[in-house]
């Protein structure tokens, strides 16, 4: 039985202990959370920790090219040829780069940007521990900006690990460390200030997974490739891009989430020179309010199908152009980057679920993630009929060259991929559709290629470019 006295006593402090707190003056918010540092511990309070985890794993990268310089106009005329000798042909230019990349696979695979390797001729890698490699690119992705590197007799090598980048909240505090204006590895802090950014431009603006990580931390040309990690010296990112009308940092970086790029190593890692995702084969535009508010829907969500292959997996699971997606595998979707997004982190053959609304009703579908189908065959041929057109480059349509290229679902014909040598001087570029050329009709390859081998002087081209529609008249 418990003893009455102690049980008085015992009322007699609780409630004591309780006036006390009640009538105690509150302490104002600045006095109990901005404080200055009170302790020697406080004082050392150092990001050094998870720098000295990270930083091995990331290197320094330089890149070499060749890059042709244009000919002249009158590099193709016997006469000025002999009078002016090499000024008519430049010899090519060697182009130099500068960037990082972080090791993720112990033997010896790093991720860096295409942009920053891309087409090189030779690629040198610098270790934190000053231990140098040469890298071969074995993937690489120009539309997600990424480029896998091997390194060549590389062992005993630092490997970061991987954070779950959809983990990662607004206000997280992250390091970004990597190469910046070639000063040597560089390491600078701030926090995760954006999430699923897309359309802002550079790099950003060609992205097919457009869903960007933004962060605050400076980040400069050479960071490019380099590693955005959290307080755990784990990846959530790679460094791609910064949004800035001066050329240094404004505090607005991008980086490609560690998610995406964890596929791209894994394939890379299976021996796949060519990055497959699953494929939508869709166009879509955001649901606005105007058109949420049609439909009856509280809050604007989802992606309103614009366009929609005939082979799409959504068209199959039974949605049609007009129809609106709201989520792909119970992630809300808010854009087509968001679509786009969801899709690559599937892998082909699983089973995708869609919720959408289709003919006013809210419906759940599946689908079986597959590839982009590769149509007939691409026939890539280079034009050295001596005409306007010689170094072009053309292929046949196919739905990869027209997601590639951004252009209608079921488009057919033929489409520039290259332009080189004589072709230059046409105006004609790399994703312009030729659809006649002196009124003949241009269906494929083939046919585009005998009707250059007729020998004119003029030329009457229509192509298409960005959805317009240009007429060209070109001469010998």
């Amino acid at each position: 039985m418990l003893n009455s006295r102690k049980w008085t006593n015992t009322v007699w402090a609780m409630g004591l202990a309780l006036a006390v707190a009640v009538g105690a003056p509150k302490a104002t918010w600045a006095e109990t959370q901005v404080q200055v540092p009170n302790s020697q511990l406080q004082i050392q309070l150092s990001f050094s920790p998870v720098v000295k985890k990270a930083a091995p794993a990331v290197v320094n990268i330089f890149a070499k090219r060749v890059a042709a310089r244009s000919d002249s106009p009158f590099a193709n005329d016997p006469f000025f040829s002999r009078m002016m000798g090499d000024a008519v042909r430049p010899p090519p230019r060697v182009q130099n780069s500068l960037g990082s990349g972080v090791i993720l696979h112990e033997s010896g695979i790093l991720v860096s940007n295409f942009h920053v390797v891309g087409n090189a001729t030779s690629i040198r890698v610098v270790l934190a521990d000053r231990r140098v490699f040469d890298g071969k690119i074995i993937l690489a992705d120009q539309s997600t900006d990424i480029a896998i590197i091997q390194l060549q007799d590389a062992e005993n090598l630092p490997v970061l690990e991987y954070a779950d980048s959809d983990a990662v909240e607004v206000g997280d505090l992250v390091l970004a460390i990597g190469n910046p204006f070639g000063l040597g590895q560089t390491v600078s802090s701030g926090i995760v200030s954006g999430l699923a950014r897309s359309g802002v431009g550079g790099a950003m603006g060609q992205s097919k997974a457009a869903y960007f990580v933004q962060t605050d931390a400076p980040i400069n040309p050479g960071n490019s490739g380099g590693a955005l990690v959290d307080m755990h010296g784990r990846l959530i990112g790679v460094n791609t891009s910064i949004l800035t009308r001066s050329g240094g940092s404004n505090g607005i970086g991008f980086a490609i989430p560690a998610n995406i790029v964890k596929r791209y190593i894994d394939q890379a890692l299976a021996g796949a020179s060519q990055y497959e995702s699953a494929w939508s084969g869709l166009r879509a535009v955001p649901v606005d309010v105007a058109l949420s508010r049609s439909l009856g829907m509280p809050l604007p969500q989802g992606v309103r199908i614009t366009q929609l292959h005939r082979e799409s997996p959504f068209a199959k699971a039974g949605l049609a152009a007009g129809d609106i997606v709201l989520e792909i595998d119970g992630v809300d979707v808010f854009s087509p980057g968001d679509l786009d997004y969801r899709l690559s982190l599937v892998d082909l053959g699983d089973e995708v679920t869609v919720r959408a609304i289709s003919g006013g009703k809210l419906l759940d579908l599946t689908f079986k993630a597959a590839p982009i189908p590769e149509g007939r065959a691409p026939d890539v041929r280079r034009v050295t009929a001596r005409t306007p057109f010689a170094g072009l480059q053309i292929a046949n349509l196919s739905p990869r060259l027209a997601e590639r290229y951004n252009m209608p679902m079921e488009a057919m014909g033929v489409i520039i991929t290259d332009v080189q040598g004589t072709a230059k001087r046409t105006g004609l570029l790399a994703g312009d559709r030729i659809r006649t050329v002196n009124g003949a009709k241009v269906e494929d390859a083939a046919t585009m290629e005998e009707v250059l081998s007729q020998e004119l002087n003029a030329w009457n081209v229509e192509i298409d470019r960005g959805g317009r529609k240009l007429r060209l008249r070109l001469k010998l």
